[in-house]
């Protein structure tokens, strides 16, 4: 485009009938060309490049990184392909001439590319180039030279990456560069970031309390440990450097701010993180809480229906890519009613075949679905094998909400959260409003007192049985989302599962609910103070002790068997 304009331009010139016409040509050409087409501010000139690029060949660290510093601070866009070469170790010095050339490898041959233009001025082979060392110091510095020359990059990518190097770095030398990056920038969110950036710098390397005290100010506007680092850094030196007592007292007040900040989120964090792990129990434990409430059967072999509702959402996963790959995402929704389906069956056989026999012997049935769950994990082994199987998460449950610099909120558990709710609700609508909910909960209050009346208890056990099993299922298919399918995914939640029937109250759906969330919130507010393990121990220690203060759970079932 400039050598066209230019082209037009001359050619208008020599057509002037007087000198007059051609001195206002010449003089078009001149301001059509500067504006049209900007020299860049501070480029090197050819023979200052090549003369700074020679330095990087210098005996001296010191001298090198000198260099690098000023190459940096210059913002030649030529500068950028010399020093990632450097960094790459394809930067050479020629043995014919001395002269510090990037090499490209091409086959056997090495093309000696030129530092100033970019083009291709000779080959040779490895043995005539002298590569150019460095050390873990001038990586340091090449590294963050590069980050601030890519301030300057089209792609906002790019751009946004620099910038966080640039604010890692906090070196007071691509303070300039910075300024300048920040007054061509058009991104409201990125300018944001920059200025944050530039405060960093200028906390350290102001020249004026005033500077400080505004970079202290602009610092304590945001949340995040990266900034709570740098001004705790600072307080920490403060004494050392001497600085004015104002700037030490603002900087106190700001950490003071910051802290408190990320220490509320941090609790907010908490709470999310157990309330999440709280759905995931809950999702386990409901389906026990009414085989358990209803017919007194202590399951072992709960935790295989959720494995089996994991595998079956595996299958149905398998299926549609297969036969009808553009109707993956819409895999998980068939795989719901699928997973309630197979467990619910499986779960009823397994009633009708073992448990009806063993009812009033609860430390037999202990044993005899312990058994059962052996072999549930061994027929899964000898299907799917022992290895772990994975299933995609459609798109709308992968990434994540960040709602703040301290908070982040992954899509995968608030989905799981909500399928919660809305399971827990439809087996309330279920329990309260149909007919097979009003004879399980007479079942559950008084067993006998409901067969003499005419509701026939071994249908109810059977269809209850499968109705916690299914549920079950159901759990598989969210768990699913968040950890692979295994054989022993089932035993990883059975113990918590029972643990939060027990806590709840046995057979109180809301008492579940409650306690699923309570036993989750506290897990995740011990696992930084005492880690995950003995977590889980302090819960259950504490848990055993408010059993014994109340045997029945947060709420116990009314009725005349029950109190019996």
């Amino acid at each position: 485009m400039r050598i066209v304009m230019t082209a037009v331009l001359c050619r208008f010139c020599f057509r002037a009938k007087n000198s007059l016409s051609a001195l206002f040509a010449v003089a078009a050409i001149c301001a059509v060309m500067t504006l049209a087409f900007p020299q860049p501010a501070h480029a090197f000139s050819d023979e200052e490049l090549r003369n700074v690029t020679e330095q990087l060949n210098d005996k001296s660290s010191t001298k090198k990184l000198a260099a690098i510093e000023a190459m940096a601070a210059d913002g030649d866009p030529r500068v950028a392909p010399i020093l990632n070469a450097m960094l790459e170790g394809n930067l050479f010095v020629r043995a014919s001439d001395e002269h510090v050339v990037i090499g490209e490898k091409k086959g056997k041959v090495w093309n000696h590319i030129d530092v100033v233009s970019g083009d291709v001025v000779g080959e040779s082979s490895s043995k005539e180039l002298d590569k150019i060392k460095i050390n873990n110091r001038l990586r340091g510095a090449l590294r963050d030279a590069l980050a601030a020359l890519n301030l300057f990059s089209q792609d906002i990518g790019i751009r946004t990456a620099a910038v966080e190097q640039v604010m890692d770095a906090r070196d007071p030398s691509m303070l300039p560069l910075l300024i300048r990056a920040i007054e061509r920038e058009e991104d409201a969110t990125l300018l944001a970031r920059m200025e944050l950036a530039r405060a960093t710098m200028a906390l350290a390397a102001g020249e004026t309390t005033e500077e400080r005290l505004t970079a202290i100010e602009v610092l304590a506007s945001e949340t995040t440990p990266q900034i709570r680092a740098v001004l705790s850094q600072f307080v920490a030196s403060a004494e050392v450097e001497g600085y004015q007592p104002e700037v030490v007292a603002a900087a106190k007040d700001a950490l003071a701010d910051v802290e408190g900040r990320l220490s509320m989120w941090q609790t907010l964090g908490d709470v999310y993180r157990g309330i999440s792990l709280g759905s995931v129990l809950l999702l386990a434990a409901v389906g026990l809480a009414i085989t358990f409430g209803v017919m007194g059967v202590i399951n072992m072999a709960h935790g295989e229906m959720i494995m089996i509702g994991a595998y079956t959402t595996f299958v149905v996963q398998q299926i549609f890519s297969s036969v009808f790959p553009s109707g993956s995402p819409w895999s998980l929704a068939i795989a719901v009613p699928a997973a309630f389906v197979v467990a619910g069956l499986v779960g009823i056989v397994i009633e009708r075949c073992v448990i009806r026999f063993l009812y009033g012997r609860p430390l037999e049935t202990l044993l005899a679905t312990w058994g059962v769950s052996l072999v549930l994990q061994q027929a899964i082994r000898s299907i799917f094998g022992a290895t772990n199987q994975q299933v995609m998460a459609p798109d709308f449950m992968s990434g994540a909400l960040e709602l703040s610099s301290g908070l982040v909120l992954t899509y995968n558990r608030l989905w799981i959260i909500l399928f919660s709710l809305i399971v827990v609700g439809g087996i309330a609508i279920v329990l309260r409003y149909t007919a097979f909910g009003l004879q399980m909960r007479a079942v559950t209050q008084n067993r006998r007192m409901a067969g003499s009346v005419g509701i026939r208890t071994g249908y109810v056990d059977a269809l209850t049985f499968g109705l916690g099993s299914g549920i079950a299922g159901i759990a598989g298919v969210a768990l699913s989302q968040i950890s692979n399918v295994s054989p022993n995914l089932g035993q990883t939640y059975i113990i918590d599962s029972f643990m939060v029937v027990v806590f709840g109250g046995v057979g109180n759906l809301w008492g579940t609910v409650l306690g699923a969330f309570s036993l989750g919130i506290v897990n995740k507010f011990l696992e930084p103070v005492a880690g995950a393990v003995l977590a889980k121990i302090f819960v259950l220690i504490a848990l055993i002790l408010f059993i014994q203060k109340r045997p029945k759970g947060l709420f116990a079932l009314k009725g005349r068997a029950v109190e019996a």
